[in-house]
């Protein structure tokens, strides 16, 4: 995990690339009524809208607020590291997801009409069981795994791992 700024700084691009990515697939595939190469392209094209959107929202305001949160839950000096892990990440994503599906309302799905709210209500409700698994059992754990390889921990002996 992220022991600096530059650290936290690279950690929060490596999860936004990847949990925005994957989501804006999602998002789209829903859309074109399924998922084809087609999609894969054209959800680059809005990777680095949302991706500035996610990496500001959750370096200036989500990543503070869900860590807090977090540890109303679980106690980081007494729990095993995954369940604190866990708890920050559902956090996030129970934060990001409403946030992040209003901009994606407004921006790609009709903008300010008279069904805004529906229509965000409805698009949190599709994304957040995909942004809750994607993020637990995919983007968390590559991008941990990644980062972690990136940022190796000193002095980690091998039994703290396999334990």
């Amino acid at each position: 995990m992220p022991k600096t700024k530059i650290q936290e700084i690279v950690f929060t691009v490596m999860m936004v690339i990847v949990m925005v990515y994957g989501m804006v697939v999602y998002n789209i595939s829903l859309d074109m009524g399924g998922l084809t190469n087609q999609v894969f392209v054209i959800a680059l094209g809005e990777l680095w809208v949302m991706g500035i959107v996610a990496f500001l929202l959750e370096l200036l305001f989500v990543g503070k607020l869900a860590q807090k949160m977090a540890f109303r839950m679980v106690n980081p000096r007494s729990d095993r590291p995954i369940v604190i892990i866990l708890a920050i990440s559902v956090m996030t994503v129970c934060f990001m997801c409403p946030i992040m599906s209003f901009i994606a309302t407004v921006l790609f799905k009709g903008g300010f009409d008279i069904q805004v709210v529906a229509k965000w209500v409805q698009t949190t409700v599709m994304n957040f069981p995909m942004a809750l698994g994607w993020q637990i059992f995919f983007a968390g754990p590559v991008v941990r795994l990644v980062f972690g390889k990136l940022f190796p921990e000193k002095g980690i002996k091998s039994e703290q791992v396999t334990a």
